[in-house]
């Protein structure tokens, strides 16, 4: 993997970390200032304030969350770029209760701006093609 596909890589990885570790910071790092993105259900948000909040509100009262993003094909074009990744996140969705969680698989397909500060997603729109809540496996029914 050449130089910049691989920046664009920890982009994604970073975007993944800081919603795992409420790091909104690094989160918020991942984006362009004026960040178009559409999450389907969910709702369309722009900017990067906007996106970082909104993160933030849905996962900080969450117990852990793991984001895993696989499958990077990543496209360049000078100074832009663009990326498809698969995403499966898997949400406690209430602290320390096992039998409370959220389970989602989908992709995002991501736009890339290289900016002063290094690659940014500039544009998402995410495709989900399932989302499962429920007990956790092996607990009593």
């Amino acid at each position: 993997m050449d130089g910049d596909k691989e920046q664009i890589a920890e982009v994604l990885i970073r975007y993944a970390t800081g919603i795992d570790f409420k790091d909104w910071a690094l989160l918020r790092s991942c984006w362009t200032e004026d960040v178009d993105v559409d999450y389907g259900e969910v709702g369309r948000y722009s900017g990067a304030d906007a996106i970082t909040g909104l993160m933030e509100q849905l996962h900080s009262a969450m117990g852990p969350t793991y984001h895993r993003l696989t499958n990077f094909a990543i496209a360049l074009d000078g100074d832009r770029a663009t990326a498809r990744s698969y995403v499966h996140a898997v949400l406690q969705a209430i602290p320390d209760d096992a039998a409370s969680w959220v389970e989602a698989l989908g992709h995002y397909d991501d736009e890339f701006v290289r900016t002063s500060d290094g690659w940014r997603i500039a544009r998402r729109t995410t495709s989900i093609a399932r989302v499962h809540a429920g007990a956790a496996s092996g607990s009593p029914s």
